[in-house]
């Protein structure tokens, strides 16, 4: 592993929330934006991790539901940046690089590895997970499965999360299972069914990089396990 390490962030709105988190903790961390508006995919075999963003709801069309568009918010919808981000992940599963998924990123992801999403929890029947009226995040806790490799990371069974999402998890995609879940029942987070011998794949509803404790578990540990995971690499 060279003395930097390079992790590409993918584009979106709230772009330098993430690049900011990503960089803290560790000096050697470099960050390339990564972006179709860019069209800089080929930056992409210059990272050595990658971290996928929140932001818009995936097209429903990707899941085979188009019927759930009007679900959807319809100013909030990206299409080449979902078909953007499925490419970047058929890259890091081909090449076998480290992906932490954030929001946006576990819903994505999800699509990507064949699962469906629930394109408004709160019309789905499930507590509001979206956020507060004053536009701040909405707090709520989360239970974690006590056999994940989530639990490994975090060390603890239960936890205090921030929420800003309408969208959500439905079917787990293929090779994935949930790893920690809202009291709702709304999956929290996701990783492999069978990680041995795998990259790093990691992705959770919350939103670590603003986080009001940064000390917190589900932010720092996320972002230490994911670092190791990349100096781990072969």
């Amino acid at each position: 592993m060279a003395e930097k390490i390079i992790i590409g962030v993918t584009d979106c709105s709230k772009f330098s929330i993430y690049r900011d988190w990503v960089l803290s903790y560790d000096s050697r961390i470099e960050v390339i934006q990564l972006g179709y508006k860019l069209s800089n995919f080929e930056d992409i075999k210059n990272c050595n991790g990658i971290v996928l963003t929140g932001g818009e709801d995936v097209h429903p069309r990707f899941y085979n539901h188009p019927e759930y568009y009007p679900y959807c918010h319809e100013d909030d919808v990206d299409e080449l940046r979902d078909e953007f981000e499925f490419k970047i992940l058929a890259y890091t599963e081909a090449n076998h690089i480290p992906v932490l998924g954030i929001c946006r990123g576990i819903q994505v992801a999800n699509v990507f590895f064949g699962g469906t999403l629930i394109p408004d929890i709160a019309a789905w029947g499930k507590f509001d997970h979206a956020k507060m009226p004053d536009k701040q995040d909405r707090y709520h806790d989360i239970i974690i499965n006590p056999t994940s490799w989530l639990k490994q990371i975090v060390h603890t069974d239960l936890g205090l999360v921030n929420s800003n999402h309408h969208q959500s998890t439905d079917r787990i995609g293929k090779g994935l299972v949930v790893s920690a879940i809202s009291p709702d029942g709304i999956a929290e987070a996701i990783e492999r069914l069978e990680p041995a011998g795998k990259s790093f794949l990691l992705f959770v509803q919350w939103h670590p990089e603003r986080l009001k404790d940064q000390q917190s578990p589900f932010s720092k540990n996320l972002h230490q396990a994911f670092i190791q995971a990349i100096i781990n690499q072969p």
